[in-house]
Protein backbone atom coordinates (compact mmCIF):
# COMPACT_ATOMS: atom_id res chain seq x y z
CA UNK A 1 0.00 0.00 0.00
CA UNK A 2 1.11 3.55 -0.77
CA UNK A 3 0.64 6.45 1.65
CA UNK A 4 0.32 10.04 0.42
CA UNK A 5 1.32 12.73 2.92
CA UNK A 6 0.60 16.40 2.05
CA UNK A 7 2.79 18.83 4.03
CA UNK A 8 3.12 22.61 4.31
CA UNK A 9 5.96 25.11 4.82
CA UNK A 10 5.18 27.67 7.53
CA UNK A 11 6.94 30.21 9.72
CA UNK A 12 8.74 28.23 12.43
CA UNK A 13 6.72 27.96 15.62
CA UNK A 14 9.58 29.50 17.64
CA UNK A 15 9.56 32.71 15.59
CA UNK A 16 7.71 35.79 16.84
CA UNK A 17 5.19 36.68 14.15
CA UNK A 18 5.37 40.22 12.73
CA UNK A 19 2.75 41.86 10.53
CA UNK A 20 3.98 43.74 7.44
CA UNK A 21 3.95 47.52 7.77
CA UNK A 22 1.35 47.84 4.99
CA UNK A 23 -0.95 45.29 6.67
CA UNK A 24 -0.94 43.03 3.63
CA UNK A 25 0.16 39.91 5.50
CA UNK A 26 2.73 38.34 7.80
CA UNK A 27 6.42 39.14 7.33
CA UNK A 28 8.30 36.12 5.95
CA UNK A 29 11.45 37.77 4.54
CA UNK A 30 14.57 36.55 6.39
CA UNK A 31 12.36 34.52 8.73
CA UNK A 32 13.07 30.90 9.66
CA UNK A 33 10.64 28.55 7.91
CA UNK A 34 9.99 24.90 8.72
CA UNK A 35 7.55 22.06 8.25
CA UNK A 36 4.17 22.57 9.89
CA UNK A 37 4.25 20.62 13.22
CA UNK A 38 1.03 18.73 12.44
CA UNK A 39 2.53 17.72 9.08
CA UNK A 40 5.64 16.39 10.86
CA UNK A 41 3.35 14.17 12.91
CA UNK A 42 1.68 12.94 9.71
CA UNK A 43 5.05 12.05 8.15
CA UNK A 44 6.17 10.30 11.32
CA UNK A 45 2.97 8.23 11.44
CA UNK A 46 3.39 7.20 7.81
CA UNK A 47 6.97 6.11 8.49
CA UNK A 48 5.85 4.06 11.50
CA UNK A 49 3.17 2.36 9.40
CA UNK A 50 5.79 1.38 6.81
CA UNK A 51 8.15 0.16 9.54
CA UNK A 52 5.31 -2.00 10.88
CA UNK A 53 4.92 -3.61 7.45
CA UNK A 54 1.45 -2.17 6.78
CA UNK A 55 2.57 -0.10 3.76
CA UNK A 56 5.53 -0.09 1.42
CA UNK A 57 5.86 3.46 0.03
CA UNK A 58 5.46 7.04 1.25
CA UNK A 59 5.01 9.94 -1.15
CA UNK A 60 5.11 13.48 0.30
CA UNK A 61 3.71 16.48 -1.56
CA UNK A 62 3.64 20.20 -0.96
CA UNK A 63 2.26 23.16 -2.87
CA UNK A 64 4.16 26.44 -3.03
CA UNK A 65 7.28 28.21 -4.24
CA UNK A 66 10.59 26.54 -5.09
CA UNK A 67 11.85 27.19 -1.55
CA UNK A 68 9.37 24.54 -0.32
CA UNK A 69 11.82 21.86 -1.45
CA UNK A 70 13.56 22.19 1.92
CA UNK A 71 10.64 20.69 3.86
CA UNK A 72 10.28 17.94 1.26
CA UNK A 73 13.93 17.03 1.84
CA UNK A 74 13.25 16.99 5.58
CA UNK A 75 10.36 14.57 5.04
CA UNK A 76 12.58 12.40 2.84
CA UNK A 77 15.19 12.38 5.60
CA UNK A 78 12.52 11.26 8.06
CA UNK A 79 11.82 8.23 5.88
CA UNK A 80 9.59 9.18 2.94
CA UNK A 81 10.47 7.51 -0.37
CA UNK A 82 9.52 10.14 -2.97
CA UNK A 83 8.59 13.83 -2.98
CA UNK A 84 6.50 16.02 -5.25
CA UNK A 85 6.45 19.82 -5.38
CA UNK A 86 3.52 21.53 -7.08
CA UNK A 87 5.35 24.76 -7.79
CA UNK A 88 3.40 28.01 -7.77
CA UNK A 89 4.03 31.53 -6.50
CA UNK A 90 0.30 31.97 -5.87
CA UNK A 91 -0.72 31.56 -2.23
CA UNK A 92 -3.08 28.63 -2.77
CA UNK A 93 -6.18 28.51 -0.58
CA UNK A 94 -7.68 25.34 0.99
CA UNK A 95 -10.14 24.44 -1.77
CA UNK A 96 -7.52 24.86 -4.50
CA UNK A 97 -5.07 22.78 -2.46
CA UNK A 98 -7.69 20.05 -1.99
CA UNK A 99 -8.33 19.99 -5.76
CA UNK A 100 -4.60 19.68 -6.46
CA UNK A 101 -4.28 16.88 -3.93
CA UNK A 102 -7.26 15.10 -5.47
CA UNK A 103 -5.56 15.19 -8.88
CA UNK A 104 -2.33 13.86 -7.36
CA UNK A 105 -4.20 11.12 -5.48
CA UNK A 106 -5.85 10.03 -8.71
CA UNK A 107 -2.40 9.73 -10.30
CA UNK A 108 -0.65 8.06 -7.37
CA UNK A 109 -3.56 5.83 -6.22
CA UNK A 110 -2.61 5.75 -2.51
CA UNK A 111 -4.43 3.48 -0.09
CA UNK A 112 -4.23 6.11 2.66
CA UNK A 113 -3.75 9.87 2.86
CA UNK A 114 -2.42 11.26 6.15
CA UNK A 115 -2.16 15.00 6.66
CA UNK A 116 -1.99 17.44 9.55
CA UNK A 117 -5.33 18.62 10.90
CA UNK A 118 -4.35 22.26 10.24
CA UNK A 119 -1.43 24.56 9.55
CA UNK A 120 -0.21 26.85 12.32
CA UNK A 121 -0.08 29.90 10.01
CA UNK A 122 -3.77 30.18 9.09
CA UNK A 123 -5.43 27.50 11.30
CA UNK A 124 -8.02 26.84 8.59
CA UNK A 125 -8.53 23.13 9.36
CA UNK A 126 -10.26 22.63 6.00
CA UNK A 127 -8.06 20.87 3.45
CA UNK A 128 -8.35 17.32 4.79
CA UNK A 129 -12.13 17.47 4.96
CA UNK A 130 -12.42 19.04 1.50
CA UNK A 131 -10.08 16.43 0.02
CA UNK A 132 -12.14 13.61 1.52
CA UNK A 133 -15.33 15.07 0.03
CA UNK A 134 -13.78 15.58 -3.41
CA UNK A 135 -12.45 12.01 -3.49
CA UNK A 136 -15.56 10.49 -1.94
CA UNK A 137 -13.40 8.71 0.64
CA UNK A 138 -14.19 8.17 4.33
CA UNK A 139 -12.33 10.43 6.75
CA UNK A 140 -11.23 10.60 10.37
CA UNK A 141 -10.08 13.96 11.70
CA UNK A 142 -8.02 14.86 14.81
CA UNK A 143 -6.54 11.36 15.09
CA UNK A 144 -4.71 10.51 18.33
CA UNK A 145 -4.20 6.84 17.41
CA UNK A 146 -4.39 4.77 14.21
CA UNK A 147 -4.77 1.01 14.22
CA UNK A 148 -5.06 -1.32 11.23
CA UNK A 149 -7.91 -3.85 11.32
CA UNK A 150 -9.06 -6.62 8.98
CA UNK A 151 -11.57 -4.25 7.38
CA UNK A 152 -9.48 -1.07 7.31
CA UNK A 153 -8.59 1.40 10.07
CA UNK A 154 -9.68 2.10 13.63
CA UNK A 155 -8.99 5.71 14.56
CA UNK A 156 -9.32 7.33 17.97
CA UNK A 157 -10.35 10.95 17.46
CA UNK A 158 -9.86 13.85 19.86
CA UNK A 159 -13.26 15.47 20.53
CA UNK A 160 -14.49 17.95 23.14
CA UNK A 161 -15.74 15.19 25.46
CA UNK A 162 -12.66 12.97 25.19
CA UNK A 163 -11.99 10.31 22.55
CA UNK A 164 -14.27 8.97 19.83
CA UNK A 165 -13.39 5.69 18.05
CA UNK A 166 -14.20 5.45 14.34
CA UNK A 167 -13.81 2.51 11.94
CA UNK A 168 -12.92 3.31 8.33
CA UNK A 169 -12.58 1.34 5.13
CA UNK A 170 -9.61 2.06 2.89
CA UNK A 171 -8.82 4.17 0.95
CA UNK A 172 -9.35 6.93 3.50
CA UNK A 173 -8.19 10.37 4.61
CA UNK A 174 -6.87 10.85 8.16
CA UNK A 175 -5.83 14.16 9.75
CA UNK A 176 -3.46 14.10 12.72
CA UNK A 177 -3.67 15.68 16.15
CA UNK A 178 -0.74 16.52 18.43
CA UNK A 179 -0.95 13.42 20.61
CA UNK A 180 -0.70 10.90 17.77
CA UNK A 181 3.11 10.58 18.07
CA UNK A 182 6.41 12.34 18.71
CA UNK A 183 8.28 13.01 15.41
CA UNK A 184 11.79 11.58 15.29
CA UNK A 185 14.95 13.64 15.23
CA UNK A 186 16.45 13.66 11.73
CA UNK A 187 20.06 12.42 11.77
CA UNK A 188 22.81 13.66 9.44
CA UNK A 189 23.26 10.35 7.52
CA UNK A 190 19.55 10.38 6.66
CA UNK A 191 19.79 14.01 5.54
CA UNK A 192 22.58 13.03 3.16
CA UNK A 193 20.59 10.05 1.85
CA UNK A 194 17.56 12.31 1.28
CA UNK A 195 19.55 14.35 -1.26
CA UNK A 196 19.61 11.30 -3.55
CA UNK A 197 15.89 10.54 -3.32
CA UNK A 198 13.53 11.52 -6.13
CA UNK A 199 11.92 14.96 -5.94
CA UNK A 200 9.67 15.84 -8.89
CA UNK A 201 8.44 19.35 -9.70
CA UNK A 202 5.20 20.02 -11.58
CA UNK A 203 2.84 23.00 -11.92
CA UNK A 204 -0.88 23.37 -11.18
CA UNK A 205 -1.43 23.79 -14.92
CA UNK A 206 -0.07 20.30 -15.57
CA UNK A 207 -2.75 18.98 -13.21
CA UNK A 208 -5.42 21.11 -14.86
CA UNK A 209 -6.21 23.05 -11.67
CA UNK A 210 -6.73 26.82 -11.37
CA UNK A 211 -5.27 28.09 -8.07
CA UNK A 212 -6.41 31.71 -8.42
CA UNK A 213 -7.51 32.83 -4.92
CA UNK A 214 -11.27 33.08 -4.44
CA UNK A 215 -10.98 34.85 -1.07
CA UNK A 216 -9.39 38.29 -0.73
CA UNK A 217 -7.53 39.24 2.43
CA UNK A 218 -8.31 42.91 3.06
CA UNK A 219 -5.97 43.57 5.98
CA UNK A 220 -3.86 41.79 8.59
CA UNK A 221 -3.41 43.41 12.01
CA UNK A 222 -1.81 42.54 15.32
CA UNK A 223 -4.22 41.45 18.06
CA UNK A 224 -5.09 44.16 20.60
CA UNK A 225 -2.72 44.43 23.55
CA UNK A 226 -3.95 42.66 26.66
CA UNK A 227 -4.16 44.47 29.98
CA UNK A 228 -1.80 43.31 32.70
CA UNK A 229 -3.18 40.80 35.17
CA UNK A 230 -3.85 41.61 38.82
CA UNK A 231 -3.68 39.54 41.99
CA UNK A 232 -6.71 39.55 44.27
CA UNK A 233 -6.66 39.03 48.00
CA UNK A 234 -9.61 36.68 48.34
CA UNK A 235 -12.57 35.05 46.61
CA UNK A 236 -15.07 37.89 47.33
CA UNK A 237 -12.74 40.37 45.61
CA UNK A 238 -12.37 38.00 42.62
CA UNK A 239 -16.14 37.66 42.33
CA UNK A 240 -16.55 41.42 42.58
CA UNK A 241 -14.09 42.04 39.74
CA UNK A 242 -15.64 39.34 37.54
CA UNK A 243 -19.05 40.91 38.12
CA UNK A 244 -18.32 44.62 37.98
CA UNK A 245 -15.22 44.91 35.78
CA UNK A 246 -15.12 41.87 33.48
CA UNK A 247 -18.94 41.62 33.31
CA UNK A 248 -18.76 37.84 32.95
CA UNK A 249 -21.04 37.00 35.88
Amino acid sequence: MKILVPIKRVVDYNVRIRVKTDGSGVETANVKMSMNPFCEIAVEEAVRIVEAGKADEIVVVTIGARQCQDILRTALAMGADRALLVETDVLAQPLAIAKLLKAIAQQEQPGLIITGKQAIDDDNNQTGQMLSALLGWPQATFASSIEFTDSGLRVAREVDDGLETTDLKLPAVVTTDLRLNEPRYVKLPNIMKAKKKLLDVITPGELGIDVTPSIEVLKVTDPPARAAGVRVADVPELVDKLHNEAKVI
